[in-house]
């Protein structure tokens, strides 16, 4: 907690400004645009807590995130609708979450999986190039949190978007990732596969928790002891 992912994503994706440095995006400086543009250009993102209209029916919702892509300018225009219309991307959507049954619910009733998945349902509706997650299972029951991952990126597979996710449960980073960035202090401190990453004396002691002495990496500070 505190190591910087959601404030790394919120750089990437406009919500905040950095003090120093560049974001570059395809051989183009993004640093400092606005959300709408940065969404414009083919990065789309979901939320740790899902940022849904709540007055508004799941399948409005997926219009709405559709109404990026028919009012925009960007590059990426008309990659996600084609020769469709908004109405069936967004029942296409919809049937590949498996949501159909509250397609006519608003989003105040859903249960929180549910709305994870709209959330998640309308950063993709509209292929993006890269799609960013935030902690795609907090909220989530550690019963469904599986399934929910499995529907994810099944979903994300099959539009053949780039996905890059935070998340904290290690047995989630296992089971879905190829390569891992471990953060800690706002530094990234390991990459490379997970199997490397997470044997990592310095993500074991600081990232994962366990209490095996290692060397604080280069310029950290240093950790409580209860800190995971």
């Amino acid at each position: 907690n505190g190591a910087g992912k959601t404030t790394f994503l919120n750089l990437v994706t406009g919500y905040l400004k950095p003090t120093g440095g560049t974001v570059r995006f395809l051989g183009q400086d993004v640093t400092g645009l606005a959300p709408r543009r940065i969404t414009r250009l083919g990065i789309c993102r979901s939320f740790q807590i899902p940022q849904v209209f709540d007055s508004l029916s799941a399948r409005e919702n997926l219009l709405v995130g559709l109404g990026i892509v028919s009012l925009s300018r960007g590059a990426f225009v008309g990659s996600a609708l084609g020769d469709r219309s908004p109405e069936d991307v967004a029942d296409e959507m919809l049937d590949k979450f498996r949501l159909s049954e509250y397609r006519d619910a608003p989003a105040s009733v859903l249960p929180e999986g549910v709305r994870k998945l709209l959330d998640i349902a309308m950063a993709l509706a509209v292929k993006p190039r890269v799609l960013l997650l935030d902690e795609p299972t907090s909220g989530v029951s550690a019963d469904e949190k599986f399934a929910l991952m499995d529907l994810v990126l099944g979903a994300i597979r099959s539009e053949k978007v780039m996905v890059l996710f935070v998340e904290h449960d290690m047995e989630i980073v296992r089971r879905y990732t190829e390569r891992v960035l471990a953060f800690y202090d706002g530094k990234v401190i390991a990459d490379g596969a997970p199997a490397v990453v997470l044997s990592d004396a310095g993500v074991r002691r600081y990232v994962v928790g366990e209490s095996a002495p290692a060397e604080a990496p280069a310029g950290a500070r240093a950790a409580p002891e209860e800190t995971c």
